[in-house]
């Protein structure tokens, strides 16, 4: 990973909050000089023996976490588990003592994205709870706002505190035009903060 870029991670069961990654990846993109690195994590298992592959079959590939040291910016996005983020990406988290105590994301911006079934199912919690590690690791939170007119009028997904989507029940439901350009539009946010205090 360069020192251009910017870490886009995130955890998708059905494709929602993946979908939502590659919009905030194409705003990331739109700005010069800065490029959008999308990782994800692997599923866990309660089996003590289920092992996932060591390459993933499709999509983003698995992050290490050296990529927390070489980004200059972090996009993290879950789908909502009961409020919370699923269960894959706190274990990552988890595991990340040894980041934390070199400072590797000491002064890197950030932001956070998250889809759930329902338009109350835990949406901003999830946002909430996803930023609680990231204080921790010294990370500088960017949220959208409501200079943003899509946040004022969407009846889909959008929140102050990063980009939502409603995926339904099914988690079927396409991204609207409203979550896409608030997509778009973090991951310009986060790039342009990234470059100016990467330059600083």
């Amino acid at each position: 990973m360069s020192q251009s870029d910017i870490l886009v991670l995130y955890y998708s069961r059905y494709g929602a909050t993946r979908d939502l990654a590659r919009l905030i990846a194409e705003g990331i993109e739109s700005m010069p000089g800065v490029n959008a690195r999308l990782r994800t994590v692997p599923a866990i298992s309660a089996v003590c023996e289920a092992t996932e592959a060591a390459v993933p079959t499709d999509g983003a590939p698995y992050v290490e976490y050296a990529d927390l040291k070489e980004c200059i910016g972090l996009a993290l996005g879950s789908p909502t588990r009961f409020g919370n983020m699923a269960a894959p990406m706190k274990y990552f988290w988890d595991g990340s003592s040894s980041e934390w105590l070199n400072g590797a994301l000491v002064g890197k911006p950030a932001c956070v994205f998250t889809s759930s079934g329902s338009l109350h199912g835990g949406q901003e919690s999830t946002l909430l709870t996803m930023m609680i590690p990231l204080l921790h690791h010294g990370m500088m939170l960017m949220g959208i706002p409501y200079s943003e007119p899509d946040l004022m009028s969407t009846s889909s997904g959008g929140s102050p505190y990063g980009v939502t989507h409603l995926a339904h029940a099914d988690g079927r439901a396409p991204i609207s035009a409203e979550e896409q350009r608030l997509a778009i539009a973090q991951g310009k946010r986060l790039a342009i903060a990234a470059l100016k205090l990467n330059q600083g």
